[in-house]
């Protein structure tokens, strides 16, 4: 199977000529311009709302109020989409980016960002407003508010499906692949013993159900980003002179003349929206699986809280990493790509020692990709079918892609998770452009309540003509109790 795998097989061809069409003439386009017209629309809601979205994350940690509902708590699917978007992408997708696409494709990667936070915005909450109940409390995704809002469940399954193939399996091999990359770097380990390590491990994870996902992701994801991004403040400040030349790399990059009589500000535009929506997954359709598991009293609070994590995942990180490698000179010479060009800018900064700092911070933000890769993917079988049979097969192909994943060729394991991402967000930007006037008004009729010093509340007739919700017809009830 390794062999397909490869960049020298007619799959690779197609691959590669299917991702030049999604990328170039489809997708670029469409997301930027959907999330351009989303956040005029909202009024600027990512930056206006912002104190407003820390405050409810704040809130969200206090497992007290939740105690007494099945489901998780704001701060738990933070926690899994985080996990899902702090992964490879904040470490080996940024210096991808770089290589390829040179300085400049951090610019875009930031623009992907601040826009699309509007999208994630939109998405999450539309997933709120049509989640459904289940044995853990609620589950619900893109799948579920194609089908209930746009009512067509064909158009579900088809989103269901590319949601399968692409986290619970094609990301895996990028997780994965990166890990033993950083492992082989660092310590000359067979990439199949990693692979096969971390498939035991998350095989007794996936085995104990969500609520064991939600338990280790709201452990593992903030104490290991925030002691990424303290290491690189502490860069930045030993190399506080340079930092205004960085940015100015940065913006000469992203609209200099010399890149566009060269054709490289297509590739700093291409690599920078690639490797920005694969970080921080804004309108990719996976992060509202996670918003969808809160119980909260208005489907805006989990859309904020959304909105907030794409902003902390590239603003803050993923500039940490880029900071991390612009400081140096590492990415213009030889012929390093991925996590090993990281590992050897951190070793410029704070000597080889740093070798395993990146290597078990890779580790860690990779595996808690792989534990929200593993419920997006659960959460779309289960839309699917409910068939116990088809979740078992579903967790021992996500278990062998594991494996593949951790000895395939780079190259071929990107293009395939930049196909089916692609793929799967056009799916869902057709879907959230559709759905987006229900957004609209559930976030005036959270705001109205706000400004009246109200705790927004929502029930199923809060919105005129919206139908099919079936999660909140007994919220005046548990609000009361």
């Amino acid at each position: 199977m390794e062999e397909w795998f490869s960049t020298d097989t007619w799959l690779a061809e197609w691959i590669g000529i299917g991702n030049d069409i999604l990328w170039t003439y489809v997708l670029v386009g469409f997301l930027l311009l959907l999330g351009f017209y989303l956040t005029i629309r909202m009024n600027f809601v990512q930056f206006r709302l912002l104190p407003t979205m820390i405050r409810e994350l704040i809130e969200g940690t206090d497992r007290t109020a939740f105690k007494q509902r099945k489901g998780t708590t704001p701060f738990q699917a933070f926690a899994i989409s985080t996990a899902a978007r702090v992964g490879t992408g904040n470490l080996a997708g940024v210096a991808i980016a770089i290589s390829v696409g040179g300085p400049g494709a951090i610019f875009w990667m930031w623009i992907v960002a601040l826009i699309g936070a509007a999208t994630g915005f939109v998405e999450s909450t539309l997933a709120q407003i049509y989640k459904v109940r289940d044995k853990d409390g609620f589950r619900g995704g893109p799948a579920y508010y194609m089908e209930k809002g746009l009512r067509s469940r064909g158009m579900g399954i088809l989103f269901a499906i590319l949601m399968i193939l692409c986290f619970g399996l094609i990301f895996n091999g990028v997780q994965t692949h990166t890990i033993s990359d950083a492992f082989a770097g660092a310590y000359d380990v067979n990439p199949a013993v990693v692979g096969i390590v971390i498939a035991v491990l998350m095989a007794f994870i996936i085995f104990g159900g969500v609520r064991r996902i939600a338990v280790v992701a709201e452990v593992i994801v903030p104490i290991f980003a925030i002691t990424y991004v303290i290491a690189a403040l502490i860069i930045t400040f030993m190399n506080i002179s340079q930092v205004p030349a960085v940015f100015a790399l940065i913006f000469s990059h992203a609209f200099g003349l010399e890149e566009m009589i060269g054709g490289g500000i297509g590739a700093a535009i291409m690599n920078g929206v690639q490797r920005g929506l694969f970080s921080n997954e804004a309108g990719m359709g996976s992060a509202p699986n996670a918003a969808a598991t809160v119980y909260v009293s208005h489907p805006v609070k989990q859309g904020l809280i959304q909105s907030l994590s794409v902003l902390i995942d590239t603003i803050v990180i993923c500039s940490a990493t880029a900071f991390i490698i612009l400081l140096t000179d590492v990415y213009t010479v030889g012929e390093m790509e991925g996590i090993q060009l990281t590992q050897t800018a951190l070793a410029v900064h704070i000597g080889e020692w740093s070798t395993i700092f990146v290597t078990v911070a890779i580790f860690f933000f990779a595996f808690s990709s792989l534990l929200g890769n593993y419920y997006y993917g659960q959460a779309n079988i289960e839309f699917i079918t409910e068939k116990p049979i088809y979740l078992l097969f579903f967790r021992i192909a996500f278990l062998a892609m594991i494996v593949v994943g951790a000895t395939s060729d780079l190259e071929i394991i990107w293009a395939l998770a930049d196909l089916f991402m692609g793929s799967m967000a056009v799916v869902n930007l057709i879907a959230v452009a559709l759905l987006a006037p229900i957004a609209f008004k559930a976030l005036k009729h959270f705001q109205d309540q706000a400004r009246n010093g109200i705790d927004p509340v929502f029930y199923r007739d809060s919105i005129q003509g919206v139908s099919n919700l079936e999660s909140w017809d007994d919220q005046e009830k548990e609000k009361s109790e």
